[in-house]
């Protein structure tokens, strides 16, 4: 009996060591840019919510939209031996080194919602939208509602060096090719926050004859475009009618700007990237097969025609 016993507790303890092994055991780091916006907030709520879904455990670090924090916090998830990392960069250049590092120690790092310049052996893949085609369709719906009227622009820019707001340029300015009288007579970064968005609106505003020489707002993203709006109200103008506001992110906010008349397009960015990244992870630790170099997620285009306060109630509990 006490043999029997004996081999019982073996054969239970042996399980438990390998079930503790699987999915449990898994730890990731996590390199999040900061809390910039709402979509940023609800970016990290996602991947938190998927980390705890399958059982892994989050190392997170926010890098206060700093790339030093960054590396620094890639140093310490190597030097921990995590199992991988995940990294939303803050800016395309200057991570050779440190990603170096973390496949020396077959840590395999995959990138979130944002690319980087850099040799793609030092990564596994990227999880992203086509950030130049959300700047095309945000621009290609300006093109078709503003139609051939005179159209000065002003342009909130995200983060200087950031993948998507040179991306996010790109697709606009490529929608605007060939149509004469679309023109961006004022650009500047707003760092993709509220409060920057708001004060570079109204300097755009005092410059442009108290905005009545602006036509139409594209922000590179929601949370700009909100301050934007704040600051043509304050500067008595009619957001929405009196300049045309189109932005990218669909953040919950923005519907309640669209539902006010106040905006008028959005495009929308998943802040889910981490699911899809836990899938190709999940693969590659069973087989070793390396996966695509991109993953792209999905974006759709959000007007006053998409029942806005309906969007709204549907995003608002998403960590936004």
């Amino acid at each position: 009996m006490k043999l029997k016993n004996a081999l019982l507790s073996a054969t239970v303890l042996a399980a438990c060591m390998f079930g503790s092994a699987s999915a449990a055991e898994l730890v990731v780091g996590f390199s999040q840019i900061g809390s910039e916006s709402g979509w940023r907030a609800a970016e990290t709520t996602v991947t938190k919510q998927e980390a705890e879904k399958r059982g892994v455990d989050l190392k997170f670090s926010d890098a206060q939209q700093k790339q030093e924090n960054q590396i620094k916090a890639l140093r310490s998830f190597v030097a921990q031996g995590v199992n991988a990392i995940f990294l939303a960069p803050v800016v395309e250049t200057g991570w050779d080194d440190v990603l170096k590092e973390a496949k020396e120690a077959e840590i395999p790092v995959i990138l979130l919602d944002r690319t980087i310049k850099a040799p793609d052996d030092l990564y596994l893949t990227a999880v992203t939208s086509d950030q130049v085609h959300e700047g095309k369709v945000a621009g290609e719906w300006l093109v078709k509602n503003a139609g051939d009227k005179k159209c000065n622009i002003v342009e909130l820019q995200g983060t200087t060096g950031s993948s998507p707001a040179i991306a996010r340029k790109k697709g606009f300015e490529e929608a605007l090719a060939g149509h004469e009288n679309f023109k961006i007579v004022r650009s500047q970064t707003g760092d993709f926050t509220r409060s920057k968005g708001k004060e570079v609106m109204e300097s755009f505003l005092k410059a442009e004859n108290g905005g009545k020489d602006i036509c139409a707002l594209y922000a590179h993203n929601d949370d700009m475009a909100v301050g934007g709006i704040q600051a043509i109200k304050e500067a008595g103008l009619k957001p929405g009618k009196d300049i045309l506001v189109v932005s990218i992110d669909a953040v919950p906010d923005i519907f309640q700007a669209m539902a006010a008349g106040e905006a008028n397009a959005t495009v929308e960015l998943t802040p889910n990237m981490a699911g899809p990244a836990f899938d190709v992870l999940d693969a590659y630790l069973k087989d070793k097969k390396e996966p695509p170099k991109w993953i792209q997620t999905e974006s759709k285009l959000y007007t006053p025609a998409d029942d806005p306060m309906k969007v709204y109630e549907a995003k608002k509990g998403l960590g936004y």
